[in-house]
């Protein structure tokens, strides 16, 4: 009998820890997220404006860049961005 006695007891003792460690756990991550969300917060996206007419690059002087250089990059820009993406501008450095 002796034995049931120590063996509910090391159960219980057990369970209870395993308990404490488990809250102990979930207040320490919502803690972190509070505060990772406090000093790092999510960018803002702010909503569009109208889109400003501009001339496309191939209109533009490209600076001594050869023409399919310039197609390569637009088309790179275009496939990396999913179409939303739109060249500007292109410098040589």
């Amino acid at each position: 009998m002796e034995n049931i006695q120590l063996g509910l007891l090391l159960m219980v003792v057990g369970m209870a820890t395993v308990f404490a460690i488990l809250l102990l756990v979930i207040y320490l991550g919502k803690g972190l997220i509070a505060l990772v969300n406090k000093y790092a917060p999510e960018e803002v996206i702010l909503k569009k404006q109208a889109p400003v007419q501009m001339q496309p690059v191939a209109a533009q002087a490209s600076g001594g860049i050869p023409n399919n250089t310039t197609a390569a990059i637009v088309s790179a820009i275009s496939v990396i961005t999913g179409g939303k993406g739109k060249v500007t501008k292109i410098e040589k450095q």
